[in-house]
């Protein structure tokens, strides 16, 4: 993880919180008294349901940094049922911004949202079922039912960020040959810069603007170095990950060699590290750039750079980042590149996972029994839910359990599995003893 200056914020690109959605309100128990109505029926109200925590991407953020400080979000819970058929208000939602590329994992590292666009929105954490009140529960035959269902808890759990830099283009190369000059050049960034190695130690965001008005986002990326793939130089690995979701790269060498190096031999290790840790981003479209031609040396290799480049493909410009020369034909050939690879392209190649409806989950009956250690295991979503959301204290609460238990198959189930009369039943950590009805 990054934790380093980042123009007037800290660069927070990895994060782990726990995200908590609200409790839902329980239902009353009340009877409608009234003067001359001595015998008015139940008319408990209806908890609230508890607010979800929601991640939504703001495109004016560019860090993780509101979750280093913070680790715990939780959302508000619902208000309680009150007689007289009074209703409690559903609690607040809790939303989260987040930069564009977050993506959030659980705990086992499967991705819940690959967030990606402004406005996208994400429920992380939903927020629990308001109790039904008493009067929900009159029939024929209960016709004073003195119970009422107790309000959901909110699901829970801990998540991982991670942020994965969304631009256009990408500037990749060695350390000290010239990125960060170039990027302020092009742009309003103001990248660190001075004569030796990992100066920029976080990835800087400048936009372009071209002359025709049109613009794009280029990404400074640190240096990569030999080994980078493994975690190799300041974070290496990391480093890659926000290469992942540029467009095109643009390959910046020393053509001066001014450290010794060929960048015949730069060019190679740099992209052998691409490949290594993930071929799609090798297979990007690459510009090469030979900077700094303002020093002779430089000069002197132009010629044999272009014909080298272009026997392997690439298209090459030669360029000093100091005085400007050739930069108007480095931008010429981004436009080109990124007009043959829109970024819609790209957002087309990450991943679309499941976006659960706002307050619309799914009903999923699907239960199934499991014997350990000598217990019955009853899982399943429903299920569970029933159970928790049952006064266990109440008598008449727990015979209208087992009907809608029975109702559900769950019984029967058990009994197929070889539970008999007397053996350990648990739901959702919730232990009862095996009573088969008569009938």
């Amino acid at each position: 993880m990054f934790f380093t200056g980042y123009g007037d914020q800290m660069f927070i690109d990895e994060a782990r919180i726990y995200v908590k959605g609200g409790d839902g309100g329980s239902g009353c128990v009340s009877l409608h008294r009234e003067k001359y109505r001595p015998k008015g029926g139940p008319d408990g109200g209806d908890g609230g349901d508890g607010g979800s925590v929601i991640f939504e991407v703001d495109e004016g953020l560019r860090t993780l940094v509101d979750f280093c400080y913070r680790k715990q979000f939780k959302a508000e819970r619902g208000v309680h049922g009150q007689g007289n058929n009074k209703h409690g208000k559903r609690g607040e939602d809790l939303v989260l911004r987040a930069p564009p590329g977050t993506v959030v994992k659980d705990e086992k590292g499967e991705i819940l949202f690959d967030l990606t666009y402004h406005g996208q929105q994400g429920i992380v954490a939903h927020g629990g079922r308001g109790g039904r009140g008493n009067a929900h529960f009159v029939s024929a035959s209960r016709k004073l039912p003195r119970f009422a269902e107790k309000g959901e808890p909110g699901e829970e759990r801990w998540l991982n960020l991670e942020l994965k830099l969304l631009a256009d283009v990408g500037l990749i190369g060695y350390p000290n040959v010239g990125k960060s000059t170039l990027i302020s050049r092009l742009s309003a960034a103001k990248p660190k810069i001075a004569d030796y190695h990992f100066t920029t130690i976080v990835p800087n965001l400048g936009v372009v603007t071209l002359a025709d008005g049109q613009s794009f986002v280029m990404a400074d990326i640190p240096g990569l170095i030999e080994g980078a793939h493994k975690g190799v130089g300041l974070v290496g690995h990391d480093f890659l990950r926000h290469i992942s979701r540029t467009a095109i790269l643009v390959h910046v060498l020393d053509l001066a060699q001014v450290e010794g190096r060929s960048f015949k031999d730069d060019f190679e290790k740099v992209n052998n590290e691409l490949k290594l840790y993930d071929e799609r981003i090798f297979a990007r479209p690459q510009i090469v750039v030979g900077n700094k031609t303002d020093l002779g040396s430089a000069k002197a290799e132009v010629d044999g750079a272009k014909e080298y480049f272009k026997s392997k493909g690439y298209p090459f410009v030669a360029i000093s980042a100091i005085t400007g020369e050739g930069i108007d034909d480095l931008l010429w050939l981004i436009k080109e590149k990124l007009d043959l690879t829109p970024g819609e392209e790209l957002l087309g190649q990450i991943k679309s996972f499941r976006v659960y409806k706002y307050d619309k989950r799914e009903e999923d009956d699907f239960f199934e029994v499991k014997k350990e250690k000598g217990t019955y295991h009853v899982v399943g979503k429903s299920v569970e839910r029933m159970v928790v959301m049952t006064d266990l204290g109440n008598e008449e609460a727990l015979s209208y359990l087992q009907q809608r238990l029975k109702k559900l198959g769950v019984e029967e189930a058990l009994t197929r599995a070889g539970a008999k009369g007397g053996d350990q039943i648990m739901i959702s950590k919730v232990i009862f003893d095996f009573q088969p009805s008569e009938n």
